[in-house]
């Protein structure tokens, strides 16, 4: 999740995508998310089991913030929010 490109980033993981990214963009999900004006998804990595994602969350959160914006703009290079493709 981001307030805009290259903005302020959050990495997080979850068993509903739909409704935890709802939750993100009515101001009722994180409060990390709420505190930052995160409301767009420009990333998703989805993954067969909790443990895998947990794990990769993980390892993404110790990144440094170069390499997951070069992570985001490699499959997203306009930054576009998700939202519409996810919720369809």
């Amino acid at each position: 999740m981001t307030n805009g490109p290259h903005g302020t980033l959050y990495i997080g993981v979850t068993a509903d995508l739909i409704a935890r990214i709802y939750q993100d963009r009515e101001g009722m999900g994180s409060e990390f998310c709420r505190k930052h004006g995160l409301t767009r998804l420009v990333y998703v990595e989805p993954y067969p089991t909790i443990e895998e994602a947990i794990f990769r969350e993980k390892c993404l959160k110790r990144w440094k913030r170069q390499w997951k914006l070069r992570l985001i703009r490699k499959a997203n290079p306009d930054w576009n929010d998700l939202w519409e493709v996810i919720n369809a």
